[in-house]
């Protein structure tokens, strides 16, 4: 056999009368997850927990002037990159419209009222989220907490402003 008839597309065995055919089959596939957990470690040992303290200060001040709180917000919602690499976690919605069409679309979680965010914000978000980033980095330098240091700060845009991730 040539290499040219191999490349030829088959054709679909026939589909006897009365028989149905199986449901399509949905295959979404992932890009890379980042780097491995042990290039994410030395990160994090030489660059990530003093980049990181540096970038919650940062974001803190930034929080504190109006005209920089996006950039402040930002800077917050990127600290698990900043830490330790880790990519940022995405959504997906699956929508199936009809025979074999099936749609995936990257979704963003429903937030809570606009309003109601920046009200907390202003009373509890921009001093609460300052200990709870101090705190995260502390637990984070005792190795031992390590693991709840990771959490507390993939929490942190739902601390300062109320934000679903």
């Amino acid at each position: 056999m040539s290499s040219d008839q191999e490349m030829q597309p088959q054709a679909a065995p026939p589909v006897e009368a009365g028989a149905s055919r199986p449901p399509p089959q949905v295959v979404i596939q992932m890009g890379g997850q980042g780097p491995g957990l042990l290039v994410r470690a030395i990160w994090f040992l030489f660059v990530g927990w003093w980049l990181g303290e540096l970038a919650v200060l940062s974001a803190w001040v930034l929080n504190l002037l109006i005209i920089t709180l996006p950039l402040g917000m930002y800077i917050l919602n990127r600290l698990p990159q900043i830490f330790t690499l880790r990519p940022s976690t995405a959504h997906w919605q699956v929508e199936r419209l009809g025979e074999g069409v099936t749609i995936v679309t990257a979704a963003e979680q429903p937030q809570r009222n606009f309003w109601w965010r920046v009200v907390y914000f202003v009373f509890v978000g921009w001093w609460l989220s300052f200990i709870w980033l101090e705190l995260a980095w502390l637990a984070g330098l005792t190795l031992v907490l390590l693991p709840l240091s990771f959490w507390m700060f993939s929490k942190s845009a739902a601390i300062t402003t109320l934000r679903r991730t």
